[in-house]
């Protein structure tokens, strides 16, 4: 099998074609997870090549089958929904795992610990003082005139000073191996659930090896986030509960997921009812006062009274509720703002501002289309960058340059000089590879890595690992499982 495996990766280098990426075609590297530019295989992978040189590729292919078939028994699913069938899938899992060094993952452990510190920060400033909007370090219209900005969280005092309770940091690697934020998700960030059901699958199907690595484990999550969200009240033995959208939001499954795992109910709306200022559930044993809403929702949808009055998702009077300080929202509304593709630039900024510390995680190069000498280059330059929509998600709404037709860069030309504050832009990314089992043997495929990071007023939490996301596509460059995009597990090991 080590040759078969050799082979593979030999033949999985990157064509020089018209679907290549723009790092294909300027002939560069990218950085390897599995192995030294020289081809040796690197320390924290020395064991898992050595498993899969001893087992045969029809082996492995029907441990890869059990790992599906597990996703389907257990309706682990996402929904398309660009899709005209509106289809729910199952998420593609690739049994190889994506190891991590633990001195390569303190170092991301704690740069996304000290990134979401800033962002928190930056979140009660600019609901208060909004100190670093007065010293212009970040545009003032930038901020207060967002759509996310939300004037109901003005001069409101959360606790701890913790808006954003449960964070996503996608990160990728460049091609010498160096960590870069790729975007914050502080509104509804998703994907636990794949990162827990993934470690699963590798200790049932691979116990051997997981024994052998004394993988750092990922189990404890959900007792984390209920503690986490215990301790974003002040209220003794408080009513926890999940809200979400329903079964046809893209997210379900983990929705059910989680509330199974902490053992706490899972609510939608018709659940929920607010009376003299406090939120209520109704259950069999009468209506009970609830403390604390993990809200799986976006803003515009949790209160029709307060925002989209055609709303049927929210609760009417939530946001009273919340202004009387009856009930917790995680996240708190209004987190959004921080989270926009047109503000992660300054976050290097904030983290220098409120922490008086060097960032220790990089940011990506990043073009504001809304400023006119940025946008010059960007218009200019279109066939090698990525453009992306400030508030998209999901991989939607991308030009990805150098794999684009002539139509499609100039469909963005006109999107762009129509409303360049709505877009960003970026070099083309050169992410790191890991192997993959594909019809045709090993191959190497695209990956990035979203750790989740857990804030309450007593301390910040994250597990070693997070959710790795991997480009099933020869040469694309988008993860996302909306675009065809697979998972992978994350292991964090001592070498």
């Amino acid at each position: 099998m080590l040759d078969t495996i050799d082979q593979s990766m030999d033949t999985a280098s990157p064509k020089a074609d018209k679907e290549s990426t723009v790092a294909d075609l300027d002939n560069c590297q990218f950085f390897n997870e599995m192995r030294h530019s020289d081809g040796t295989i690197r320390e924290e992978f020395a064991q898992i090549q050595q498993w899969l040189a001893n087992k045969s590729l029809a082996e492995i292919e029907s441990l890869n089958h059990q790992a599906k078939q597990h996703f389907v028994y257990q309706g682990i699913t996402f929904t398309v929904y660009n899709d005209a069938e509106g289809t729910e899938r199952t998420i593609p899992l690739d049994l190889v795992p994506r190891i991590i060094a633990k001195k390569q993952w303190d170092i991301v452990s704690e740069g996304c610990k000290q990134r979401v510190k800033a962002l928190n920060a930056f979140l009660n400033d600019i609901y208060h003082g909004q100190e670093i909007l007065k010293e212009g370090i970040i545009p003032a219209e930038q901020v207060l005139q967002h759509e996310a900005y939300q004037p109901w969280m003005l001069n409101f005092d959360v606790k701890g000073k913790i808006y954003s309770h449960i964070s996503g940091v996608d990160l990728i690697r460049d091609e010498v191996g160096d960590f870069f934020v790729l975007e914050d998700n502080l509104r509804t960030p998703s994907g636990v659930s794949y990162m827990l059901e993934s470690r699963k699958i590798s200790e049932k199907l691979m116990p051997e090896i997981c024994s052998q690595y004394r993988l750092q484990g990922v189990e404890h999550y959900p007792q984390l986030l209920k503690q986490t969200l215990l301790e974003s009240t002040d209220v003794d033995n408080p009513l926890i509960v999940i809200l979400t959208p329903g079964h046809f939001n893209s997210a379900f499954y983990e929705h059910a997921f989680l509330a199974r795992e902490m053992d706490i109910p899972l609510v939608s709306a018709q659940d929920l009812f607010v009376e003299n200022g406090k939120v209520y559930l109704k259950s069999v044993k009468g209506r009970m006062q609830v403390d604390v809403i993990y809200r799986r929702l976006d803003d515009d949808f949790l209160d029709p009274l307060a925002f989209r009055a055609d709303s049927i998702l929210g609760v009417a009077g939530l946001m009273s509720a919340y202004r009387n300080r009856t009930v917790v929202i995680a996240n708190a509304p209004g987190t959004g703002v921080a989270d926009d593709k047109s503000i992660y630039p300054y976050v290097d900024d904030m983290i220098r501002y409120y922490l008086n510390e060097q960032p220790i995680l990089k940011n990506v190069p990043t073009y504001q289309c809304r400023k006119p000498e940025e946008l010059d280059y960007v218009l200019a330059n279109l066939e090698k960058l990525v453009v992306k929509e400030a508030q998209g998600s999901g991989g939607y709404g991308m030009l990805i340059g150098p794999q684009a037709e002539a139509e499609q860069i100039e469909e963005f030309r006109q999107k762009l000089k129509f409303r360049p504050h709505l877009y960003i832009a970026q070099p083309t990314l050169k992410l790191s590879v890991s192997p993959i089992l594909s019809e045709q043997g090993f191959v190497d495929r695209h990956i990035d890595l979203r750790p989740f990071v857990l804030s309450s007023p007593q301390e910040m939490r994250i597990v070693p690992g997070g959710l790795t996301r991997v480009a099933l596509q020869e040469g694309s460059l988008v993860v996302n499982s909306s675009q065809g995009g697979g998972i992978k597990d994350t292991w964090v090991v001592d070498t």
